[in-house]
């Protein structure tokens, strides 16, 4: 399924893709297309494969049948070390309870996504360094996750995601863990992340967000695609 008004190049690719766990069957067929600069959101009640696609898209777990291609990779083909590259590479994951480490301070939890893909760490600090700054969390660099707020701590998570420049925005429940304001916050950020041209999609319960931040919903019931719609996005 593609958006009428999307002219982008084909990000995402899923074909009929199916996933079971032993009798149970969490993906049943679903075809989906995502394109350069969308921001897609997926909602559905739990159970219904919201997190099982994301977890396919991002390589975390393979199909059982059916292909998934993301910017170019097949990746139900690669091995686990191709899906590490590709996960440093090509993803961007911002999750709903952050995923910081506890012993690094903001800046280096950053950081460290670009060291694991080569680069040197003075260049990997002066990118994380203009990242915080850009999300408005630079003066909280020497932080350590802790004793930062959840507004904070997401606004970190999100410059980490982003830390390799990838082609594909995930966000998990991005606001589900945040007070109302640090939620306003973090939908602002990713509404203005889109403008930019950085493709997302965004599994959420939260149908503000979804309105908030998606140019397309996707529906999910029971494993499929039920409903697909344009949004117009809330003021």
């Amino acid at each position: 399924m593609t958006s009428e008004n999307s002219t982008g190049q084909v990000v995402v690719r899923l074909d009929d893709v199916r996933k079971e766990y032993g009798q149970s069957v969490a993906l049943d067929g679903v075809s989906l297309e995502i394109r350069a600069g969308e921001a897609v959101a997926v909602m559905g009640p739990s159970g219904c494969g919201k997190s099982t696609l994301l977890n396919m898209i991002a390589g975390l777990d393979r199909p059982s049948s059916g292909t998934i291609n993301v910017h170019g990779d097949d990746v139900g083909s690669l091995n686990e070390t191709g899906l590490a590259l590709f996960r440093r590479h090509r993803i961007g994951m911002v999750f709903q309870f952050f995923n910081l480490l506890d012993d690094l301070s903001a800046i280096d939890n950053v950081a460290l996504a670009a060291q694991l893909t080569g680069t040197s760490a003075r260049e990997a600090r002066k990118r994380a360094l203009e990242l915080l700054d850009n999300l408005g969390v630079a003066d909280r660099r020497n932080n350590y996750p802790a004793t930062l707020s959840g507004g904070q701590r997401q606004r970190v998570a999100v410059a980490r995601a982003l830390m390799n420049r990838p082609a594909l925005l995930l966000a998990d429940e991005p606001t589900g863990a945040l007070d109302r304001q640090s939620g306003e916050q973090v939908m602002k950020l990713l509404l203005d992340l889109n403008q930019m041209g950085q493709t997302l999609l965004i599994v959420t319960h939260d149908p503000l967000l979804a309105e908030r931040c998606a140019s397309r919903l996707i529906e999910f019931e029971d494993g499929r695609i039920a409903r697909e719609s344009a949004l117009e996005r809330a003021v």
